[in-house]
């Protein structure tokens, strides 16, 4: 009798195990990794890199001054300056696509914090009494973004004739207030008559294409990382890059051949040239190295759009003894730039939780930091020690990669073909709202899955992550967030 109480309860302690094992496995099964989200708590970005002089921070703040500035056409509306805004534009302000989760990051979004407000796009259309109509890829809960052409229509009508890939504004100055003018000794009224391009037409056509604002924070480390630094990256870890079909190369400037660093195809070689396009491309000011209106290519602005002489944004001549005063928009902009910290992280790598630990050792072993790399070393920096021999923890190679069909966006920019993209650099991307490219999402999880496609170097390592367990999922998800 009493073996047979024995034997029962083993039994039903062994049954009571599998139960057990099921219910877990059951749980697991559940369970699913999922992103968190735009962690709240302190902003850990927008602020100057430590260090700087008392001058050097006088130029940055005035950097920052202008940054903020919202630009009209010609005079002053409501106070503002009139620096030459349009013909064509995407936005007034360089501070309002480049807002999230401060001055100096990415597109804002009223979705993740309400108090932000909406899309600052939908309200500048019509704002002094322009006369645009939002684009349909326009939204208030949505991205900023822009919009560039693949191709140039052909005869017929359709996308046939050469590669296109500029920006085509989403708005014009027709029917602003500020966009007439008196001209000659007649009296007679100019008014611009622009109107804006067809997106809808293209958007059938799959002729469109679309970008959100890069991140600017840290742009002075990312500057004054050595050629050399990025090529000893290349060579590192060569034969794993290869097993997993990782390549990448540098976008090369086309004048001098040295490497390109900042856009989202690294088109763009400098703070100065960066800060120089967006004024022309984003705003439509014209500036000491972009020093012409623009239309719609290859058509140029109509005669009576043109209400300032050019460049619109230039040296200022004048005697100030204000030394952050002289310099242009376009310099300024790129001292900002320069001077803007690198994010930081929620927690420093010691004491983090458990889980971003193990997400941070997690995002090596499946291959994340081959392209996504963690830091890298500034050189020597013209602009101060601040910036010199300085950690860049960036997480990114700087390099272009063939990220495959699903993402390209069938632009050429320099060395960079249909698919091909820079590695977004990853600091601060815990408090940032839109992903990839074109802001398609605002979830890490479908960003990563987005990664794989035909053709993409990412497969091998989302085919990594795809197979490990969800617990470890979040924990890759949870340190991407920290950062």
């Amino acid at each position: 009798m009493k073996n047979s109480r024995s034997l029962l309860l083993s039994v039903l302690a062994v049954l009571f195990f599998f139960a057990l094992v099921n219910l877990g496995m059951d749980l697991q099964a559940q369970f699913m990794a999922r992103d968190p989200g735009p962690r709240g708590g302190k902003v850990g970005a927008g602020q100057p890199v430590s260090g700087l002089t008392a001058n050097q921070m006088g130029f940055f703040q005035n950097g920052l001054q202008r940054f903020l500035e919202v630009d009209s056409v010609g005079g002053t509306i409501s106070g503002e300056p009139g620096n030459g805004l349009g013909p064509t534009f995407n936005d007034n302000q360089c501070a309002s696509c480049h807002s999230q989760p401060a001055t100096g990051g990415s597109s804002p979004s009223r979705t993740a914090f309400p108090f932000i407000g909406p899309n600052p796009q939908v309200a500048v259309a019509n704002l002094d009494g322009a006369s645009n109509t939002v684009p349909f890829f326009i939204s208030e809960d949505g991205p900023v973004r822009e919009a560039r052409f693949k191709y140039f229509l052909g005869p017929t009508g359709i996308p046939g004739g050469p590669r296109d890939g500029g920006v085509h504004d989403l708005f014009t100055i027709q029917g602003r207030v500020d966009a007439t003018n008196v001209v000659g000794t007649s009296g007679q009224l100019q008014t611009c008559g622009l109107a804006q391009p067809n997106f809808e037409q293209m958007g059938q056509l799959n002729n469109l294409s679309y970008r959100i604002p890069t991140p600017l924070f840290g742009a002075g480390l990312i500057e004054n990382i050595a050629e050399s630094t990025i090529d000893a990256n290349i060579a590192s870890d060569s034969a794993l890059k290869r097993a997993l079909g990782i390549g990448g190369h540098p976008n090369r400037n086309p004048n001098d051949g040295t490497i390109s660093r900042f856009g989202w195809k690294a088109q763009n070689k400098s703070l100065q040239l960066f800060s120089g396009e967006a004024y022309s491309v984003e705003i439509g000011v014209s500036n000491e190295i972009f020093p012409s209106e623009r239309g719609y290519a290859p058509v140029q602005p109509p005669a009576d759009c043109l209400f300032n002489p050019t460049p619109e944004d230039g040296t200022n001549m004048q005697d100030t003894g204000d030394y952050p005063a002289v310099p242009s928009d376009v310099v300024q902009f790129a001292n900002y730039m320069r001077y803007l910290d690198q994010p930081t992280p929620a927690c420093e790598a010691s004491s983090c939780s458990a889980s971003i630990q193990n997400g941070r050792n997690l995002f090596s072993t499946v291959g994340c930091a081959l392209c996504h790399t963690p830091t890298m070393k500034t050189t020597a920096a013209y602009y101060g020690k601040p910036l010199s021999n300085a950690s860049a923890n960036l997480y990114s190679d700087l390099l272009v990669h063939h990220m495959g069909s699903g993402l390209a966006d069938d632009i050429v920019q320099g060395n960079a073909g249909p698919d091909e993209f820079r590695t977004a650099p990853l600091w601060g991307v815990g408090q940032r709202v839109f992903f990839l490219h074109d802001g398609r999402t605002q979830d890490l999880v479908v960003a990563i899955h987005q990664h794989a496609g035909s053709g993409s170097e990412a497969n091998g390592v989302v085919t990594r992550f795809n197979r490990l367990s969800e617990s470890e999922k979040q924990d890759i998800l949870n340190f991407l967030r920290s950062l």
